[in-house]
């Protein structure tokens, strides 16, 4: 098998299955994992990454698979006594979740950075890959919508994504640096792969590739990049790509997220289910790559991990 770093882009849920699946690939040190901060927000006073969490969380075992995001074995009497004093409530802090946050808040209160906090609590939790933030400067995904813009955490979870959307916006962006592993790993010439994971590219991805500097530097990097999609059989599997989609006047299809990454991207990863829309994919300037994409067990997200990495080296120049 090559060697050399692998990059995988991803947002939260979806992203962090197949993130998990790499993580069993023994890459090790090689395998870099970049979340999206766009959707980061303070609650409370705490500082809150719901993307790094999801990956830290599944990475370590310690995610719900049951409800899909947040720690096992969760309790909510910090969130009931909220309530009870008139306090928002709308975003659910768990009783041991509330730990990564405080010990997030504190530590960057002192100065230090996002990537420094990040790889001290992965580190705690035993895993062996790199999750780094995209950026350590503050970027707010801004949601577009027919009633006005709201943040992503307040269209996504206060608001149930019940709102029309109509576009989005990365405040902060223009200022925000890529975070420096990352940028590194990109220009390294013994770069393996780019993986971008079956996360939203609207909210989850779009944010990564919008730094300034690093689409460039996508192309300019010397390993394939692969794409998975997270829409199968017109589904979102996880979130609100679809609606997203449907409401921007797209299709909601996997050719579309093909079509949106077109000029980036060397393969494009689409479900067995999707197999008809291969030929229009391999129309545009990549490969479509067919497999089962659909990731309900710890195996699934494995042999999903492999198949693309696989994909990534027999695309490779």
């Amino acid at each position: 098998m090559a060697g050399g770093p692998v990059i995988a882009l991803s947002g939260g849920v979806g992203g962090a299955k197949l993130a998990l699946g790499l993580s069993r690939l023994g890459l090790g040190d090689d395998l870099l994992i970049v979340a999206n901060v766009g959707d980061d927000f303070e609650h409370l006073g705490l500082n809150i990454c719901p993307d790094i969490d999801s990956i830290v969380y599944a990475l370590s075992g310690l995610n719900d698979q049951v409800k899909g995001w947040g720690r096992a074995d969760e309790g909510w009497r910090f969130m009931e006594a909220v309530a009870e004093l008139g306090g928002e409530d709308w975003f659910n802090l768990g009783d041991r979740d509330m730990a990564m946050h405080v010990l997030r808040t504190r530590a960057l209160a002192s100065g230090q950075s996002l990537t420094e906090v990040t790889a001290a609590l992965a580190g705690q939790l035993g895993i062996g890959c790199c999750i780094v933030p995209m950026s350590d400067d503050p970027v707010c995904t801004m949601v577009h919508t027919a009633d006005g813009p709201l943040a992503f955490q307040h269209y996504f979870v206060r608001d149930r994504c019940e709102p029309v959307v109509t576009g989005f916006e990365f405040e902060g962006i223009a200022e925000a640096r890529p975070q420096a592993d990352f940028m590194a790993a990109l220009k390294n010439p013994d770069l393996r792969a780019v993986i971008i994971t079956p996360s939203n590219p609207f909210v989850s991805v779009d944010p990564i590739l919008e730094l300034p500097g690093v689409r460039a530097a996508l192309r300019a990097a010397s390993a394939p990049i692969v794409a998975v999609s997270p829409i199968v059989a017109g589904l979102a599997i996880k979130g609100p790509a679809a609606k997203m989609m449907t409401e921007l006047g797209m299709p909601s299809t996997a050719l579309a997220v093909a079509e949106h990454y077109d000029g980036l991207i060397d393969g494009f990863v689409l479900d067995e289910s999707d197999f008809a829309l291969a030929d229009d994919i391999d129309t545009l300037a990549m490969r479509s790559l067919i497999a089962p994409t659909v990731m309900q067990s710890l195996e699934d997200r494995i042999k999903l991990a492999e198949f693309v990495l696989d994909a990534a080296d027999e695309l490779a120049p």
